[in-house]
């Protein structure tokens, strides 16, 4: 299999002069990309960094951030991204437990970087220092990485603890770029709208697979929905790929219903379940070619694929091209403690498929949680319908414990998100004396709904241990930098109530 840098130089060859990235007034073709590159590639050789080498990043999405991506693909180096957001603290860890030999930050993240640079040791460098635009190259960059060479170091969200690095190599990545291309239905010249972080696994496979198919990068810093509108107008995006939140934030824009929308064929999703409301709206919107749910993770890029989203509100759809997947009793940790079809237990996915990672960095108690058996044991709940479609109920450690009974907070966000008036939604347990724990939604608001309303539409539409028995409407629900629920920090009681 080739290497990502050799991948990258088969799509320079054979449309050199196609549009490859966008960034404000920056724009390069496949061409001009390479030379940028080349001359990238070589400033890092002449600090020391070469093959196998950890070169963490702190940047935001960015012509140049991708640049120091298929710059450490050419020279072997293992990149290591990080949130820009990141504190010097949880810098300086990644910078001691990666084995950094060099961090790369912008502007933003200056002074977590210099404070995590002193403390650790780590040189660090502003990537506006270098002037990645006006740097000499000579000749074309030479390819120093294997496919079997370690590719890039994402750093799980760590809502538990410490984040855990997963390394992937190139064959991973590569497996995985084509597996996303062949999903989603991609042709030669598609204009993706880059948003998601390049710290992010959806973000990575967005740059990578639009490199593989000769297609246009356009970089959105950071998400911003007005900004969003405007590049799918001028850049006549074609497919986009983002998370929920995102796509809720685009439709309820005022802008939205004057903004020209027409070159998007294709719409998929990742990073969390969308529910049945928005699903039903964003196909009406956008009437795509194509609507894809994507299932996966950092450590595994796809689990399972449904690519008519919107016919099966809230399925999984079956395992990527690259993979196997089973449900299992939670409490065994064995792959062939398999349920049946409709019993609900832990999804796993099979590690020896083409996109796997192999083990987290320095974490043997990682593993020994996840690793069972050849199988990655995801952290999941989800059940198999009668069909063979999986649909995904939650984290094992989100699920409701009411009375006795498990409540799948999923399937009444699901609910109550098709109410007239209901913005976003979120369920979750909390502690209750009586019942060990009551259903509780928190709301956001787009109408004047009522808590009244809701209870009466989920006393017609949910068994009655699933109603919620406290509504919470809230200004904004807590999410993550890449727009993942934080259920966390409801049960922990940080939110602002609104009346």
């Amino acid at each position: 299999m080739f290497d990502l840098a050799t991948g990258f130089l088969a799509s320079v060859e054979r449309d050199p002069d196609a549009l490859a990235i966008v960034d404000d007034g920056i724009r390069l073709s496949y061409r001009e990309w390479l030379g940028r590159i080349c001359a990238l590639s070589q400033w890092l050789q002449g600090r020391g960094i070469g093959r196998g080498d950890h070169l963490v990043t702190v940047l935001q999405n960015s012509w140049e951030a991708a640049t120091m991506h298929w710059a450490s693909q050419f020279l072997g180096v293992i990149l290591t991204p990080i949130n820009w957001r990141a504190t010097d603290d949880e810098l300086a860890y990644v910078l001691n437990d990666s084995g950094a030999r060099l961090c790369i930050y912008e502007g933003i993240s200056a002074q977590a970087a210099q404070t995590a640079g002193t403390a650790t040791g780590v040189p660090v460098v502003d990537i506006g220092q270098i002037g990645i635009a006006d740097l000499p190259a000579d000749g074309a960059p030479a390819v120093a990485a294997s496919s079997d060479d370690f590719s890039i170091m994402l750093y799980t969200s760590g809502t538990t603890g410490r984040p855990k690095g997963v390394p992937r190599r190139h064959n991973a990545e590569r497996a995985a770029a084509i597996a996303h291309v062949a999903q989603n239905t991609y042709r030669q010249g598609e204009v993706t709208l880059g948003v998601m972080p390049l710290y992010h696994t959806m973000g990575v496979r967005s740059l990578i697979a639009m490199s593989l198919i000769g297609g246009t990068f356009v970089c959105l810093r950071r998400f911003d929905t007005d900004l969003a509108l405007e590049l799918i107008a001028r850049e006549k995006i074609t497919c986009l790929y983002l998370v929920p939140t995102l796509y809720h934030a685009v439709l309820h824009s005022e802008r939205f219903a004057k903004t020209d929308i027409s070159s998007v064929r294709l719409l998929g999703f990742a990073g969390a379940s969308m529910t049945d409301g928005l699903l039903e709206q964003l196909a009406s919107a956008f009437k795509p070619e194509l609507f894809v749910n994507h299932y996966g993770s950092s450590e595994i890029y796809t689990f399972t694929i449904h690519q008519n989203a919107p016919a099966k509100p809230g399925s999984a759809g079956r395992a990527g091209l690259n993979q196997r997947i089973r449900v299992v009793d939670q409490n065994a940790k064995d792959p062939d403690a398999i349920l049946t079809l409709g019993e609900e237990g832990e999804i796993i996915a099979d590690l020896s498929g083409d996109e796997s990672f192999e083990g987290y960095w320095n974490r043997p108690d990682g593993d020994a949680k996840a690793l069972h058996g050849g199988w990655y044991f995801t952290g999941d709940m989800g059940r198999m319908d009668e069909d063979g479609d999986l649909y995904v109920t939650g984290r094992v450690d989100d699920m409701i414990i009411t009375g006795g009974e498990n409540v799948s907070p999923v399937e009444i966000e699901s609910h109550i998100s098709k109410i007239p008036g209901v913005g976003e939604v979120a369920v979750v347990g909390l502690a209750d004396e009586q019942w060990g724990q009551i259903v509780t939604a928190f709301v956001e608001r787009t109408g004047n709904i009522t808590a009244g309303e809701i209870d009466a539409y989920c006393k017609a539409n949910l068994a009655n241990f699933k109603r919620p028995r406290r509504i919470v409407f809230v200004d904004q629900i807590p999410k993550s930098p890449v727009g993942k629920l934080l259920r966390r920090l409801l049960v922990a009681g940080e939110y602002t109530e609104i009346q």
